[in-house]
């Protein structure tokens, strides 16, 4: 009897074991708390929310062509199943599997190449599992370079990238009062500030992002290189923790960010693509890729302070200004060595006062005509070469050089011999019959 008791005393015991490792293994386990899914034009993302780090494993079934995500040490999960149009999937489903795992699978509807990777906690998410995918035949990194069309005689328009920072898993900052997003804002803001650019004769902007995704900061500068792009102006909104902080700012490149930059393009100078003012580094020595691109990013930066300081200027007359003057920093957005940059802080969004005004439909186009108006300032100024900007300022310039104010003891013949033309001719142009002519009197220069 004592023997039996004995038995029966083991066996609970292992029972309560038993149970007690599972309690501590669902306790442990991770938990899949919901699932976003944003689509973007050279990917889709999915991205999980996970209470904590996660294993995981991605394989393919065919027959039909399907994705599979597998989750180790999984007890449960959140995901709906709903999705938006989606090109390369048509359907989600999952259902958990033995050994505490849990399954994903997505119904293709196109060969994909995946890419995963985990994010640590930070602004306002916990731990997420971030999966892309990538059309199979197309590169994660491409971007196709846009070649302008080829006319003989042709002046192309002067482009300008307009850039809307944050977006899709990157929010951005957040207004406290009304919850304002700074990826929201940005858009709304680009949005109206491209369509200024476009309606100007000579110039036009393009997009680095046109909707709710997120896009890599070097992606953006690949972005506006691939459609030669004449500008970059990158569009934020600030955030503090003192809420009475308030104006916008205008940031170029530092030359501790110049000289960082210059330093990771000469060390890969061997595998560059790119070109530094229509200089390709890969086939230069150390010495001549070193002058050649400080040459570029000093007459880069440069030219963005200068063009900095003119939409400065225009946001001083919308509003307050944080700063006295054009402020540098090392973003990774302002370091393309060949293309202009600047970085606008339209104002802070944690202050409430003004995160009302960035909500503000009309505000945000205020802010897009004075960014616009100091970005043409600059352009009537500097057009660049072989653009109709640059035809239409000589224009501009022959028109004005065409006339002549009379002064004390000026002859027809004096004037004709000064700019190259015949008496004839200037007599002609202006309709005289004889020679008497007028202090003050205005005449017009033949074209030679």
């Amino acid at each position: 009897m004592a023997d039996k008791r004995l038995v029966l005393e083991h066996r609970w015991k292992g029972v309560l074991v038993a149970f007690w490792m599972l309690f501590c293994g669902l306790a442990q386990a991770t938990e899949i708390r919901g699932l976003r899914i944003w689509n973007a034009p050279d990917h889709t993302r999915l991205v999980f929310d996970v209470s904590k780090p996660v294993q995981h494993q991605i394989l393919f079934l065919q027959h039909p062509e399907r994705l599979v995500i597998d989750f180790s040490n999984t007890r449960r999960a959140k995901i709906h199943t709903k999705i938006k149009k989606n090109r390369h999937f048509s359907k989600i489903r999952y259902a958990p599997q033995k050994g505490h795992r849990f399954r994903v699978v997505l119904d293709l509807s196109r060969p994909v190449r995946p890419r995963s990777f985990l994010l640590r906690p930070s602004g306002g998410y916990g731990y997420r599992l971030v999966v892309d995918l990538y059309d199979r035949n197309a590169k994660a990194r491409a971007v196709h370079r846009v070649e302008p069309k080829k006319h003989p005689n042709a002046l192309r328009d002067v482009i300008v990238a307009v850039d809307a920072g944050h977006g899709g898993e990157d929010p951005g900052a957040k207004g406290k009062r009304l919850g304002a997003r700074e990826k929201v804002v940005t858009l709304a803001i680009a949005r109206k500030l491209k369509k200024l650019i476009d309606a100007e004769p000579g110039m036009r902007a393009i997009l680095t992002r046109k909707g709710d995704y997120y896009v890599g900061l070097r992606k953006r500068m690949r972005i506006a290189r691939a459609h030669r792009a004449d500008l970059f102006v990158s569009i934020h909104a600030d955030s503090f923790r003192d809420g009475r902080a308030r104006g916008s700012s205008v940031y170029v490149l530092s030359r501790r960010g110049a000289s960082s930059e210059a330093a990771r393009w000469l060390a890969a100078k061997e595998n560059a693509a790119d070109l530094v003012g229509g200089v390709s580094l890969d086939d230069k020595d150390d010495v001549l890729a070193s002058v050649l691109l400080d040459l570029a990013q000093t007459g880069t930066l440069a030219a963005s302070t200068r063009a900095a300081r003119l939409v400065r200027r225009e946001m001083g007359r919308i509003g307050p200004l944080h700063t006295n003057r054009v402020q540098n920093a090392a973003f990774v957005v302002l370091k393309s060595p060949d293309i202009p940059s600047m970085l606008v802080e339209t104002g802070f969004i944690s202050n409430p006062r003004e995160e009302r005004k960035l909500a503000s439909d009309s505000f945000q186009r205020r802010i897009a005509q004075a960014i616009f108006r100091g970005i043409r300032t600059y352009f009537n100024r500097e057009p660049p070469p072989g653009t109709r900007l640059a035809w239409m300022k000589e224009q501009r310039q022959k028109r004005q050089a065409k006339r002549y104010v009379i002064k004390p003891g000026d002859t027809l013949a004096d004037i004709a011999a000064k700019h190259s033309v015949s008496v004839a001719s200037l007599r002609s142009e202006n309709r005289l019959k004889g020679e008497q002519l007028r202090v003050g009197q205005v005449l017009r220069i033949p074209q030679t």
